[in-house]
């Protein structure tokens, strides 16, 4: 015959085992979703890029120069549409359409770094700002042979280090 206390703490542990799968979804859940907002956040200006690249492969370098952000009204003082298309057009040094696309996207402040393949010798990093969706050459300090992104806190660079390597799958 079972006893009084035979029972005594069986349902505090089946609560106790509700709650830690509780947690433990709770913190899957949120790893999950901030791992994708993070492989997403760029998608945005990749988008852009990829546009661009598109019109390139086209030969449609006057769509090419507009989604770059010059053309019709607005006109780019200092990247007149004959530079454009020395550096983009077919040419030695232009787009080899094989091997253009994107090979690294970082988040900077108010902008996105984006690096791009653009022929077996070239590789440009392209900067893409928030609100206008304009591309331009990213910014190069003085003494240095490669852009980055100025004020980034540690945690962003060993973000970028790790967790961007999937983001470079996510671009091909």
């Amino acid at each position: 015959m079972a006893g009084y206390l035979d029972q005594y703490g069986a349902g505090e542990e089946r609560r106790n085992r509700i709650i830690i799968r509780s947690v433990l979804a709770v913190i899957a859940v949120a790893v999950v979703s901030t791992l994708t907002w993070y492989l997403l956040l760029n998608h945005h200006q990749e988008a852009v890029v990829r546009d661009f690249i598109a019109a390139l492969k086209r030969g449609d370098t006057r769509g090419a120069y507009r989604i770059w952000g010059c053309g019709g009204s607005n006109q780019c003082r200092g990247y007149e549409y004959e530079k454009f298309v020395k550096d983009w057009g077919p040419g030695p040094d232009g787009p080899d359409l094989n091997v253009i696309g994107l090979t690294d996207s970082e988040q900077c402040n108010d902008a996105v770094l984006l690096t791009l393949q653009v022929n077996l010798k070239r590789v440009e990093q392209l900067w893409v700002t928030h609100d206008s969706d304009n591309i331009s050459f990213a910014p190069v300090l003085p003494g240095y042979t490669s852009a980055f992104c100025p004020q980034q806190i540690p945690y962003e660079i060993m973000a970028h280090r790790t967790v961007g390597k999937l983001r470079k799958i996510l671009l091909k």
